[in-house]
């Protein structure tokens, strides 16, 4: 099985950035823990991280060629007026969880809309890093759940 894991603008700055609301962790923190607990259930988890839009859309199309089975994805701002990236999440057909390590909702108004979140079967947000695991058991148990039917529908 394999997953994706892309972080959009600033998230290479986790550790650095406002570490109140974001924490003391950087990326390749947060990467080694998803690593290790991939591993663990035996899922073969990819990392992208880029500050541009336009990076991040092509990689969301090359998981398509790719064949990636599931994406969890961290837009960072462009979460609230990326309609590009929301268009791209829809195009490849991928399911995709939308992650984010703090809770929008209770942040500045301006946060509260995630225009990309429409496209994506789901939305984890407020756990601190752990949002990323528990985005990661989502998938999986999704991705199960899908299997399960297709198979029930083949008898």
């Amino acid at each position: 099985m394999k997953i994706v894991v892309i972080n959009g603008p600033n998230l290479n700055f986790l550790g650095i950035r406002e570490p109140h609301i974001y924490g003391n962790s950087s990326l390749n923190d947060l990467e080694k823990k998803i690593k290790n607990y991939s591993c663990e259930r035996q899922i073969d988890v990819q990392f992208f991280q880029s500050n541009s839009e336009g990076a991040l859309i092509d990689y969301l199309q090359s998981c398509y060629y790719e064949k990636v089975e599931g994406i969890i994805i961290n837009p960072g701002a462009y979460t609230h007026y990326s309609y590009a990236l929301s268009d791209a999440i829809k195009s490849i057909s991928i399911p995709t969880i939308e992650v984010h390590i703090s809770h929008i909702h209770n942040r500045e108004e301006f946060r509260k809309h995630s225009v990309t979140a429409s496209s994506c079967i789901g939305v984890i947000e407020g756990f601190g890093m752990e949002s990323y695991r528990i985005a990661l058991d989502a998938m999986l148990y999704y991705l199960e759940k899908q299997k399960s039917e297709e198979t029930e529908n083949e008898n």
